[in-house]
C-alpha cells in the first residue's frame, strides 16, 4: 500500500482541527472524511471502512475515543488508530495502547509529527497487505475451506472467490439447484475482514408472504397481531458480517422494493418502529433461474437486479467439473462413513467410472445424498457395480442425451465467440447478429467464460 491509496477517518468536536489535519494529510490519501463526534464517526467508519483513523480521546455525546477504538477493533482490526488529546495521562495513554492504537499524541499538534507517523501506520497498512496477499496465493491454490476439486472450472470459481472476498461489493451467485451456492457464500464470508462477525442465511422461499418483511427486518412488540414481543430481523442479526439471500427471485414485489431501499440506504427499520437502524452487512444473493430472462418478462425488478448483480459469479454445474467427481466421492465417502460409525469403504474402479459419467442433474446436492446412500446400504468393503441402485446403471440413451446437451452447449459457445469477433467485441453488435439481448449476452458471456 502506498501513502496515497488509504483512505482516512479524522474524529474531532474542534473545527480547526479538522480542517487543518485534512488540509495537511489530505495529498497523503485516496479519501478522506472528517466527524464531529463519535457517533457520526462510528457511523462513517461503517459506512467506508476507513485504513486509518485520527482521533481526539474526549467528544461530546456519551462516546470517546476508547469507545471507537473498540468499535473499529472488533469490525477491522487491522485499521491503524492515532488518539490526540489535550488531557494526557498515564493511564488513558496505556488504555489506548492496550486497546491497539497506533499511537498517542499530546495537543498542541504538530503536523510534521502527525506525518510522520501516518507514514509509518501506512507501512505497517503495506505489510499486513502483503500478508494478507501470501494468505491468498495459497488460497488461490485450492485452499478454500470446504471447496473440494482441482479442476479448471472449480480452480476459476476459487480464484473469483478470493478475488471478490476482500471487497465490499455485492455478489449474486448463479446456478443450478445444487451447484454449492451458500457454501461459496460462506466461503466469501470465510476469507473476508468479516469473518469475525456473523454469517446469517435466508431462504427467501421458505419463508410465508405474510411474514417476510418481519422476519428481514424484524418487528416492535404489538406491530401486528401475533407480535407479542420485539423481534430482531435477519438484517440487524447479521451486524458488520455477511447476509446470504438464497433464492432472491421469490421475493414477492412489495419486499423487493423495501430490498432495494435498505441497499440504497443502507438503513432499515422494524416492522411498527419509526426508529432508523443502520445496515453494515455485505450481501451475497443467489439464485437458480435465469435473472435477465425474469428480468425482461417483468418477474423481478431491473433496479433490484443490478443493485445485487455488482460481482455476478457462475457456479458451475457437476457436468462441468467430472474431473472433481472422485475427489468428491472419495470425500463423501469418508465423510459419511465417520457420520453412521461405517468402516470405510472403496468403490470399484466400474463404479467410480459409472459415477463420472452420469449426468448428475441434482450436482453436487444429488452426488452427496447418493453416496451417503452408498455409505449406509451397502454392507461390504467394497462398492462394486451390482451394488448400486438400478437407476445408477443409466443406460446408453442417458449417455446420448448428456452429451447431446454437451454439444448444444458448445455449439452456443463457439456462435458466441465468432459472433464476438465478427462485431469487434462490440457487445451490442454482438447480440445483434445473434438475435439476443445485450443482457443475455452477458449472461452468456459469464456463463462461458467469454471476455
Amino acid at each position: 500500500m502506498q501513502t496515497h491509496e488509504f483512505k482516512l477517518l479524522i474524529i474531532d468536536d474542534e473545527p480547526n482541527i479538522r480542517s487543518g489535519l485534512l488540509k495537511g494529510l489530505q495529498p497523503l490519501c485516496l479519501q478522506t472524511h472528517s466527524a464531529g463526534n463519535a457517533e457520526e464517526g462510528i457511523n462513517l467508519f461503517r459506512a467506508h471502512r476507513h485504513d486509518m483513523v485520527i482521533t481526539d480521546m474526549r467528544l461530546p455525546g456519551t462516546l470517546d475515543g476508547l469507545d471507537i477504538l473498540r468499535a473499529i477493533r472488533e469490525e477491522k482490526p487491522e485499521t491503524q488508530v492515532i488518539v490526540i488529546t489535550a488531557y494526557a495521562t498515564i493511564e488513558t495513554a496505556v488504555d489506548a495502547m492496550r486497546l491497539g492504537a497506533f499511537d498517542f499524541i499530546t495537543k498542541p499538534l504538530d503536523l510534521g509529527m502527525i506525518r510522520h507517523q501516518v507514514n509509518k501506520a501506512v507501512e505497517h497498512l503495506r505489510l499486513v497487505n502483503e500478508n494478507r496477499q501470501l494468505r491468498d496465493e495459497l488460497t488461490s491454490l485450492g485452499k478454500v475451506p470446504d471447496l473440494i476439486g482441482n479442476g479448471a472450472a472449480t480452480r476459476d470459481l476459487v480464484r473469483q472467490i478470493v478475488q471478490v472476498a476482500h471487497s465490499d461489493a455485492t455478489v449474486l451467485l448463479l446456478g443450478e439447484s445444487g451447484t454449492g451456492k451458500e457454501l461459496t457464500a460462506r466461503a466469501i464470508h470465510h476469507l473476508s475482514d468479516r469473518q469475525a462477525s456473523p454469517f446469517v442465511g435466508v431462504n427467501l422461499g421458505a419463508l410465508p408472504e405474510s411474514l417476510l418483511e418481519s422476519e428481514l427486518f424484524g418487528h416492535e412488540k404489538g406491530a401486528f397481531t401475533d407480535a407479542h414481543r420485539q423481534k430482531v430481523g435477519h438484517f440487524e442479526a447479521a451486524g458488520a458480517g455477511t447476509l446470504f439471500l438464497d433464492e432472491i427471485t421469490e421475493t414477492p414485489a412489495k419486499t423487493q422494493i423495501s430490498l432495494l431501499r435498505v441497499l440504497e440506504e443502507r438503513e432499515f427499520r422494524r416492522v411498527g418502529s419509526e426508529t432508523i437502524r443502520p445496515f453494515h452487512a455485505r450481501v451475497v444473493s443467489a439464485s437458480n433461474q435465469d435473472m435477465e430472462r425474469l428480468v425482461e418478462d417483468g418477474g423481478f425488478r431491473e433496479d433490484l437486479y443490478y443493485r445485487l448483480n455488482v460481482v455476478p459469479i457462475h457456479l458451475p454445474p457437476l457436468r462441468e467439473r467430472r474431473d472433481d467427481i472422485p475427489l468428491l466421492v472419495n470425500h463423501f465417502m469418508e465423510s459419511f462413513s465417520r457420520r453412521h460409525r461405517q468402516e470405510p469403504k472403496q468403490l470399484a474402479p466400474q463404479v467410480m467410472l459409472n459415477l463420472i459419467d452420469r449426468p448428475w442433474p441434482g450436482n453436487i446436492r444429488q452426488l452427496k445424498n447418493y453416496v451417503e446412500r452408498l455409505v449406509v446400504t451397502v454392507d461390504r468393503p467394497l462398492v462394486r457395480l451390482e451394488d448400486l441402485p438400478k437407476e445408477a446403471n443409466h443406460s446408453r440413451a442417458t449417455s446420448a442425451v448428456r452429451r447431446l446437451n454437451e454439444a448444444v452447449e458448445e455449439a452456443e459457445r463457439q456462435a458466441l465467440g465468432q459472433a464476438l469477433i465478427h462485431a469487434g467485441y462490440h457487445r451490442e453488435r454482438a447480440a445483434d447478429l445473434l438475435g439476443i439481448s445485450v443482457r443475455s449476452l452477458h449472461y452468456k458471456m459469464s456463463r462461458y467464460g467469454l471476455h
